[in-house]
């Protein structure tokens, strides 16, 4: 499992301040497209989270998590907004805007 985390870990630190990606398209970009329960889990576990920005990682609909793992639900909105990223008026990641490609 740690060779996958550590795919997935570098995925995470490619994704640009001001930019998100999905759970899935991270577990796709580290070389399996069925893992992003397993991106949610090694985020979770992330051992340096001032290099690896989890919280740039949120659902393809844009949903942010719920109890954000580093600091409680608003941390990860509180984050995001802090590098510019947009939010619609339902509480959403602006993903139009502010979605990562990851080519």
């Amino acid at each position: 499992m740690a060779n996958s985390f550590d795919r997935i870990y570098a995925v995470v630190r490619r994704i640009p301040r001001g930019m998100v990606a999905s759970y899935g398209q991270v577990a796709r970009l580290a070389g399996n497209p069925r893992w992003a329960r397993v991106v949610g889990y090694a985020l979770h576990v992330n051992p340096d989270p001032a290099g690896i920005p989890c919280y740039r990682v949120v659902t393809r609909d844009g949903r942010t998590a719920p109890a954000f793992a580093f600091g409680g639900a608003d941390a990860q909105r509180a984050l995001l907004e802090a590098e510019g990223v947009g939010f619609l008026p339902d509480g959403r990641v602006d993903m139009a805007r502010h979605g990562w490609e990851g080519l």
